[in-house]
């Protein structure tokens, strides 16, 4: 599960710490054309050059700040990044935070998010800010840091989430997720810094360890499907979403052929581990824990009636509700979601194709270990 569901249901489990160090050229040429969507911009690639044809546009991003490095999906950012041995990483830390940072994070400052002066001093001199909070910090942060380094300078800055910014219908029928649109639109607005996001679906060993989520209970070996379970959509996992990040960054902020980050100013990209449905997943998780479907207690839930009692409970105030509107909501199958494999830019990032038993069984001891 994202960043924005954490701080739409305001849960507070503790997870603080989504295959491989990364091998594959970043600069490899993309294989399908950018688009642009209603509602907000999306791309799959484009190799038009943004850059004038001279040597010094080729240029990297050096100074890179996170906030968040030692949660769930920043570590493995801020881990990747580092691997790629191109970029010196600054952990941006509340006051009093005793968040454990990935090795090789050489600088770590402690901030006031309420105090401007502070946020611009400590982002003074980053090129880029990548912001990954937990769902239960305070919604003024986010605005907060995106104003400090629009004041400090940062030219990139990525916002918290992996919401799809042009799926309207999401937005619609689940509003507590448009901080991410308020996020783009707001740094677009600044005329000087730009957004960088990456779209991921839902996050695969989060989803897979929760039983509200994708509908697996391992301890009671039960499972319930959504309808027929046969819906597939993008899911992707900590590693490859800090894969990810690490390779739009090694790209050259202009280049006269090829990808650049300038190509990925002010537009949502979408990356993925797997494109699979409940029923893959099950299958998946049938081999890593070498059972039989006979060995598992099997329901069916309509994915609509599953999101109407998740409303329900919201409107009960019982906020995980949020979470089966989200997930039911996903896996509705005449959803945008299910519609989205082509969109992915794994090609023109470099990324691996993942093991999906591998991760199954990362989700698998993820659960073992939760309080529920």
């Amino acid at each position: 599960m994202r960043e924005d569901l954490h701080r739409a249901i305001r849960i507070n489990v503790s997870t603080s710490a989504q295959s491989g160090p990364l091998t594959a050229n970043p600069l490899s040429m993309p294989t399908s054309a950018m688009r642009e969507r209603a509602g907000g911009r999306n791309m799959r690639a484009e190799t038009t050059s943004f850059a004038p044809q001279n040597p010094a546009a080729m240029s990297y991003v050096k100074n890179i700040a996170i906030v968040g490095a030692g949660g769930n999906s920043g570590k493995y950012i801020a881990e990747a990044l580092l691997k790629t041995g191109k970029h010196t990483v600054t952990a941006i830390n509340r006051v009093g935070s005793t968040s454990a940072l990935p090795s090789g994070i050489t600088a770590a400052k402690q901030v006031n998010y309420d105090d401007h002066e502070n946020l611009v001093q400590a982002l003074t001199g980053q090129e880029a800010l990548i912001i990954t909070l937990s769902g239960t910090a305070p919604a003024t942060i986010e605005p907060a840091l995106i104003r400090a380094a629009v004041a400090a300078g940062v030219t990139w800055i990525v916002p918290n989430g992996s919401a799809d910014i042009t799926d309207e219908a999401l937005f619609k029928e689940l509003p507590a997720l448009g901080n991410i649109r308020d996020a783009t639109r707001q740094i677009e607005e600044s005329g000087s810094s730009a957004y960088l996001s990456l779209s991921t679906g839902f996050w695969y060993e989060w989803s897979v360890s929760l039983p509200f989520a994708y509908g697996f209970d391992f301890k009671a070996r039960a499972v319930t499907f959504f309808d027929e379970g046969n819906v597939r959509i993008r899911n992707t996992t900590w590693p490859q979403l800090g894969r990810a990040y690490a390779a739009l960054f090694s790209l050259p902020v202009h280049a006269d052929s090829g990808p650049s980050l300038a190509q990925f100013r002010n537009r949502q990209a979408a990356v993925e581990s797997f494109f699979v449905s409940q029923r893959d997943i099950f299958e998946s998780v049938l081999r890593v824990t070498g059972t039989t479907e006979a060995d598992w207690k099997v329901t069916h839930q309509p994915s609509a009636a599953r999101f109407a009692a998740g409303k329900e409970m919201l409107m009960r105030g019982e906020m995980a509700g949020f979470g089966l509107m989200l997930y039911s909501f996903g896996f509705f199958p005449d959803g945008k979601r299910a519609a989205v494999k082509s969109d992915a830019v794994n090609n023109v990032l470099g990324l691996p194709q993942e093991n999906l038993d591998e991760m199954t069984k990362v989700a698998i001891d993820r659960a073992s270990k939760l309080p529920f």
